[in-house]
């Protein structure tokens, strides 16, 4: 029978994953207590939050969740993180410590109920973020709109210099 402790707990997890878009698993071992600060830290700036779970509550309640279990990943200690609203924000976060700190390890991860490995959460991490998406499409939709008055504008220009021209040709006849 659970004790009340991993119960709670096991409720705590599962809160967390309800609704959730991503989560990444990474391997915090060697980290000092000041180097996990700093990781907390730079997450919790980008709006995602760390959490330490053990890997069997992970595990009960991505089951509970029918949601792939990682049982590939959830091996030694391990530190998950749940990305707010900018899923790529949190991977480029995790990226730049891991390639920092040289002692944490990305393990892998969920994304929209698949599960992802390393080189998917790194692929995550090289996508634009929220802000540049919105200006790519701004660019693209000014240019669209830009072409369309260059064209528009260059129908009545060219009647006017076809009609200029007439005129002058008339005027030296």
């Amino acid at each position: 029978m659970p004790n009340a402790q991993n119960t709670e707990m096991l409720a705590k997890v599962k809160a967390d994953l309800e609704g959730v878009t991503a989560v990444y698993v990474v391997d915090y071992r060697g980290l000092t207590v000041k180097e996990m600060e700093a990781f907390r830290r730079e997450i919790r700036e980008c709006g995602a939050s760390v959490k330490v779970y053990k890997n069997t509550l992970v595990h009960l309640a991505l089951q509970e969740a029918e949601l792939p279990t990682l049982d590939d990943i959830l091996q030694g200690p391990s530190a998950f993180v749940f990305p707010g609203e900018d899923v790529a924000a949190a991977a480029k976060a995790v990226k730049n410590f891991a390639k920092t700190s040289k002692k944490l390890v990305i393990k892998g991860g969920l994304m929209e109920g698949q599960a992802i490995d390393a080189a998917g959460v790194e692929a995550i991490a090289a996508l634009p973020s929220r802000e540049e998406l919105i200006a790519m499409v701004a660019g693209a939709i000014s240019g669209v709109a830009r072409g369309l008055a260059v064209c528009v504008d260059a129908v009545p220009a060219g009647l006017a210099r076809a009609i200029k021209a007439v005129a002058e040709q008339k005027d030296a006849a």
